[in-house]
């Protein structure tokens, strides 16, 4: 990570939200790996939310966040992919301002060490709302390690040089 010297980490407010119909919040492996590592890097953990794949209940819940002062950056992982099921895009797409076209195609392009040709399916996304960030990751752990490691980490310090997400979030 290219890091500017005189830059000051700014801790942020994440929400999590876990999408799945068979999970617990003690079985959501993907749900603590995001929120463990938010706030290992020094952010706070604000909120953290399992709802079953109900795009209505998705929708209303990250609408809820992006409406809240407090949140600067909504997490939601599972039910991205293709199963009659998988919600989250068409939930959280509509309520997003701008698009990060590129937060999708770069996660695949990580991932494709992992999952091979699979990543064809990945449908992960994120933009801005209200000036807060959403993104949208598949639900496998490994999945959102990937995204933690190869994306979230750099784009949500505010040393990270060129460019991160912190100055587009509300303070």
């Amino acid at each position: 990570m290219r890091v500017q010297p005189d830059a000051v980490f700014e801790p942020l407010n994440i929400a999590v939200l876990t999408v799945s119909d068979t999970r617990t919040v003690e079985s959501d492996t993907s749900g603590a790996l995001l929120a463990n590592r938010s706030v290992d890097m020094g952010h706070r953990l604000i909120a953290r939310v399992l709802l079953k794949d109900d795009l209505y209940k998705i929708r209303a819940q990250v609408a809820t966040w992006i409406a809240d002062e407090q949140v600067q950056v909504v997490l939601v992982t599972n039910a991205t992919g293709f199963s009659g099921r998988d919600s989250t895009l068409e939930a959280v797409e509509c309520l997003l301002e701008r698009r990060v076209d590129g937060f999708g195609e770069l996660f695949s392009a990580l991932s494709i060490l992992d999952v091979g040709a699979s990543t064809v399916q990945v449908r992960a996304l994120a933009g801005l709302s209200n000036r807060t960030l959403v993104c949208c990751l598949p639900g496998s752990t490994g999945a959102c390690r990937t995204a933690w490691e190869g994306i979230l980490a750099q784009q949500l310090d505010a040393r990270h040089r060129p460019c991160n997400f912190v100055k587009h979030v509300r303070f």
